[in-house]
């Protein structure tokens, strides 16, 4: 039979929310607690190449694809991340999962050479986006000069 300690779990409970590091190390405070944030960071970016970009499994044996494979996906990541710092910067979070999805589903059908219309809905994530690049991405048809600018404008 088990019995829980309520009192423990009172005195638990106060430390919710909280971030608590224990070391042996005599660095002072503030330095330690930055490694491990940076630590963080890129156990976060393993975890989004891994999860959003698909970076594992690999499905290529020859050396050549298999780096161009890792190329795209660093490469991916290191566009999220600037533009999540431009985000973070302007004052908006976006999770990786909504700023991901959103981009990934941003397409476009070409319609006889005339225009073309997104075929993706608002969210949240668009308006951000919209806000940082002005490049008025909720419209749902484009004429394909406009599009080229906003190509352009993007890559800078």
């Amino acid at each position: 039979e088990y019995v829980l300690d309520e009192s423990k779990i009172a005195e638990e409970e106060k430390y919710d929310g909280y971030y608590a590091a224990a070391t042996n190390l005599c660095d002072p405070a503030k330095e330690i607690l930055a490694v491990s944030h940076k630590r963080y960071q890129i156990e976060d970016c393993f975890r989004i190449m891994k999860t959003n970009f698909t970076g594992r499994p690999v499905n290529h044996r020859l050396p050549n694809r298999i780096r161009a494979h890792f190329l795209i996906c660093y490469t991916a990541l290191l566009v999220y991340r600037l533009l999540e710092a431009r985000l973070d910067d302007q004052g908006t979070h976006v999770t990786p999962e909504n700023l991901i999805t959103t981009l990934k589903n941003m397409n476009v059908t070409n319609i006889h050479d005339v225009e073309y219309m997104a075929l993706y809905n608002g969210s949240k994530a668009l308006d951000a986006l919209n806000q940082l690049t002005s490049l008025d991405l909720d419209r749902l048809h484009y004429k394909p000069t406009e599009l080229n600018k906003k190509i352009k404008k993007i890559l800078g």
